[in-house]
């Protein structure tokens, strides 16, 4: 393309909004769907089916890793497997600022497509629209996507009982420290990036092994904490875990020390928490720590009677403190 950045003329659905397709989106997103070029796209489904959407606007746009592009397309395919459901379809929609990268426009439509490509996923529709100079952060992302629900699944927090384990699929806080390190300029390693994985191909091989699996959630906005919370309460139950359980990275823990943040409170972005009956725990973490982003799968808690509504953390010392729902926003711009 002759310019170098996108112009209000990219928006207007002229020629350059052309262009833009033709030159930038089709070459990474084409398939028989998006091809069509209507305002929306005949699909197949069957059965019973989940629907998720969700939007981006991550600061900064690149990060070790990843980008915003990597979130917005792993985000909807975690969002579907969580309900136990096969991600099938999803759709993307852009607002460009004026002024921004069209090269940094490719690199993030490129990662978008080796995500859903790694995901067995079509992007089947979208749509495009141009902001003036200021009016946006660059570039925002909005997705939504179907998929089919497994057979036999039954994804929901009232299904929790006491006694349940709780299993969590590798280490927490990588995402926001990675992000809140390219934000506040801190070094990290480079083994330290964002854990943004699609894991549809785990939550399925879980399902398959344990169909009565009682909740899959992803650990995003809020945490770990958060997640605990909302099932504890919906479920009226208690959850209990154990600090020398969770598996968090010192580099993580050192970011947090320096910033303030407790790494139970961190989004993460390739991370599932499940709700297990007890019997069923061993076989589903061996299937876990076979797929490669739940090799470092974990026990870290367990569901009970008491306390309901609560979660409780048994200390290193044998104590036990509450972990309360985040209040309010913690780590701005975090996806």
């Amino acid at each position: 393309m002759a310019d170098e950045r996108i112009t209000m003329a990219h928006g207007a659905g002229g020629k350059m909004s052309q262009q833009l397709m033709q030159e930038v989106i089709l070459p990474e997103f084409a398939n028989p769907y998006l091809n069509e070029l209507h305002d929306g796209a005949s699909v197949t489904m069957s059965g019973r089916v989940a629907f998720t959407t969700d939007s981006y606007v991550v600061q900064p746009l690149f990060f070790n890793g990843g980008n915003i592009g990597k979130l917005a397309v792993c985000g909807t395919v975690n969002d579907l497997s969580m309900t136990g459901a096969v991600p099938r379809y999803i759709s993307v929609g852009m607002i460009l600022e004026e002024g921004f990268l069209i090269e940094d426009l490719r690199k993030i439509a490129h990662t978008m497509r080796e995500m859903a490509d790694e995901a067995g996923i079509a992007i089947v529709t979208g749509d495009t629209k141009v902001v003036e100079r200021g009016k946006a952060d660059g570039i925002f992302i909005n997705t939504a996507g179907i998929g089919d629900i497994i057979p036999g699944t039954s994804i929901s927090p009232h299904h929790v009982t006491p006694g349940m384990k709780v299993l969590l699929s590798g280490f927490i806080g990588d995402h926001a420290a990675t992000v809140l390190a390219g934000r506040h300029g801190l070094e990290l390693p480079d083994t330290i990036k964002t854990d943004c994985a699609p894991l549809n191909s785990l939550t399925r091989a879980m399902l398959e092994a344990a169909p009565d699996i009682a909740v899959l959630r992803d650990p995003t906005r809020g945490g770990v904490a958060a997640v605990l919370n909302e099932i504890a309460e919906a479920s009226h139950c208690g959850v209990l875990i154990d600090e020398d359980a969770l598996p968090i990275r010192e580099e993580v823990r050192g970011v947090c020390d320096i910033l303030g943040f407790d790494p139970l409170y961190l989004a993460n972005e390739g991370k599932c928490i499940a709700f297990v009956p007890a019997e069923e725990a061993d076989k589903v973490l061996a299937v876990m720590r076979e797929n490669p982003y739940g090799k470092d799968a974990c026990l870290i808690g367990e569901v009970t009677a008491e306390a309901p509504g609560q979660v409780g953390l048994r200390t290193a010392i044998g104590g036990i403190r509450i972990v309360d729902m985040p209040l309010g926003n913690l780590v701005p711009r975090i996806c």
